[in-house]
């Protein structure tokens, strides 16, 4: 079969690779029938994380159960299928506490913008629709097996409540699900940090009710003023760099609190700063199969559409293409079809 590999930071290549193929008794394999870029793949693609081998990449996914083991039973070939990027038994003591994405016998998927892909731990991971949905909504499943399901753990985290206050920092499209996270979490009043023109129109049909361009201390100071110098009640750090952390937690209220979901690179917290502050931090990789029913119910149901956050959609074979893009900015996020 082919998928894509990176070879180097920026040479990414669709090429033949080895064969999805049950490797254990608790796998399936899929047909793609819809996967994409994600923000975080931008790391390695940009040299900011280090690629020390040519390895495949991709890590959210919707499809067809092709194949599964012999210890599968909630799924069978032909569904349609949902996933998370973090496989899970769904039957761990973490998984039994929400934490998926902690599972005792996780796997992080990292082969999915492929024609097929192994699914580690399918009965635990996998969630099956009750029919094949219309392709209208293949966008939005596919953003809720990752960055959907990441920006409602961000809200999550950030005990963002009915009638309060919500910053989100970072207007990718996990920012972007934030902010519809926050808006179905009830939030009266919905802030996004963003410079970019296409992404707050977006923001702002999402649910966004203010835009603040400002970045840095400036940015901070800007939040505090439009909340009566106070800060926010929920912010949501969906970057990742220390300048995001920073302004994430200075953003927050005493009391307030921080979801951070951005994966973290040269940040740093200092503990005497958080001490005084009474701002409370939680995040992690999001624990996406904890929230999949729901949120593929919302899907379909038409009440949330994250599948927006696609603007580009590209056949497989030109995934390079897809990073070149994101990465110069030109697309919020790339969908790729087989």
């Amino acid at each position: 079969m082919r998928g894509a590999v990176i070879h180097a930071p920026g040479d990414i290549r669709f090429e033949t690779v080895d064969d999805a193929n049950i490797l254990k008794p608790t796998d399936a394999v899929i047909r793609t029938a819809a996967t994409c870029v994600c923000g975080s793949d931008l790391w390695p693609y940009r040299g900011a994380e280090p690629t020390d081998h040519a390895h495949p990449m991709g890590h959210e996914y919707v499809g067809f159960v092709e194949e599964v083991g012999s210890e599968v039973t909630s799924v069978k070939p032909g569904q349609f299928v949902v996933g998370s990027f973090a496989t899970s038994d769904n039957t761990c003591a973490n998984c039994r506490n929400g934490f998926q994405s902690s599972c005792l016998n996780r796997e992080f998927m990292s082969t999915c913008q492929a024609e097929y892909v192994r699914i580690p731990n399918a009965q635990g991971t996998l969630v099956a629709t009750d029919d094949v949905p219309d392709e209208k909504f293949w966008p939005g499943l596919l953003a809720v097996s990752d960055v959907m399901g990441t920006g409602w753990w961000a809200a999550d985290a950030a005990e963002v409540k009915p009638g309060s206050i919500a910053v989100v920092v970072g207007d990718g499209a996990v920012g972007l699900c934030g902010v519809i996270a926050a808006k179905e979490f009830g939030a009266e009043r919905i802030i996004i940090m963003s410079r970019h023109e296409p992404r707050q129109k977006l923001a702002r049909e999402f649910g966004a009710t203010d835009i603040v361009t400002e970045r840095g201390e400036e940015g901070i100071a800007r939040i505090k003023e439009m909340t009566g110098g106070i800060g926010a009640d929920s912010v949501l750090e969906c970057v990742g760099t220390a300048q995001a952390m920073q302004q994430a937690m200075h953003s927050t209220r005493p009391g307030g609190n921080v979801g951070f979901v951005g994966v973290p690179h040269d940040v740093a917290i200092d503990g005497q700063e958080l001490f005084f502050s009474h701002v409370g931090l939680r995040g992690g990789p999001a624990p996406v199969r904890r929230y999949l029913p729901d949120l593929i119910d919302r899907v379909l149901a038409g009440s949330i559409d994250p599948g927006k956050v696609f603007d580009l959609t590209l056949p497989l074979d030109q995934v390079a293409e897809g990073y070149k893009a994101m990465d110069e900015r030109r697309a919020i996020k790339t969908l790729l079809t087989p």
